[in-house]
């Protein structure tokens, strides 16, 4: 009887072994592939990218932690040793220099290209004029008191913000009349609030929900300005997951919702120019 008992409990202890290793088996992919990527991403994507991070944080598992920001602060922060898992920046370059670097792991990609227009608050006495001509006139019999851009020396939106003013002949004089935020999303809400009476950011911006009952705008051409090409990177030392939110973000998903915010899709995405 007792080595009838005795191989019964075996049996029982086989078999719920057996059930916890299945159990464990079921479990398991699913915890390998989950994970938390710091993303360093630039101002001009908060709403783009926390729309694209919906959704694919709920195909995947993992959990995406943007910071938002200037793409030159990021750099600073990347060389100090910020924990950030990938770079999600305003233009080409940055990526490229923290590649550069040593900082990050190839390739460079360019995954949208971005726009600038000319922010107006509702109720602005400016005309919404991407050529700028109204803004000159603006400042000439004292409608513009303050123009908001980002800090040109650190956002990439600020820079090319700096060349459409140069382009329309408008730097030198409106220079000490600028109000200037840390980063692109900063200059909007100058914009937004009222603090100044138009800005020069970034259209996937102004198309995003929260300021469509506060503001207009008009779109700069594009000839005013270099080309805003923004570009994604992995960084050296991140989490394996990051590289699958690289590759999503060039996915047609990620691009739909690009498009919804102005960006526009290169024909074919691949490394930076050196």
């Amino acid at each position: 009887m007792e080595a009838i008992l005795t191989m019964r409990f075996s049996n029982i202890r086989l078999l719920a072994l057996a059930l916890l290793a299945s159990a464990m088996l079921l479990v398991w992919p699913a915890a390998a592939r989950s994970g938390t990527i710091t993303v360093a991403t630039a101002a001009t994507m908060r709403y783009a990218f926390e729309d694209i991070i919906h959704i694919f944080q709920r195909k995947t598992g993992h959990i995406v932690r943007p910071v938002y920001g200037s793409s030159g602060n990021f750099v600073s922060q990347v060389r100090q040793g910020a924990p950030f898992d990938l770079f999600v920046a305003a233009d080409l370059k940055y990526p490229q220099v923290l590649l550069e670097e040593g900082l990050a792991m190839a390739p460079v990609q360019e995954y949208a290209r971005g726009r600038l227009v000319l922010l107006l608050p509702k109720g602005s006495p400016l005309k919404a004029d991407g050529s700028l001509a109204d803004l000159r006139a603006a400042f000439a019999d004292g409608r513009l008191k303050k123009l908001a851009i980002a800090n040109p020396r650190l956002a990439p939106y600020g820079e090319r913000a700096r060349e459409a003013l140069q382009h329309a002949g408008l730097w030198q004089a409106i220079e000490p009349n600028l109000v200037v935020g840390e980063n692109v999303s900063q200059a909007t809400q100058f914009v937004s609030t009222g603090a100044a009476q138009a800005g020069l950011v970034a259209l996937s911006l102004a198309m995003a929900p929260q300021l469509r009952d506060h503001t207009h705008y008009a779109v700069v051409p594009s000839h005013f300005h270099q080309p805003l090409a923004q570009g994604v990177v992995v960084l050296k030392g991140s989490n394996p997951a990051a590289a699958q939110l690289q590759r999503f973000l060039m996915s047609p998903q990620a691009r739909a919702i690009l498009k919804r915010y102005g960006y526009e899709i290169p024909h074919a995405a691949g490394p930076a120019p050196k």
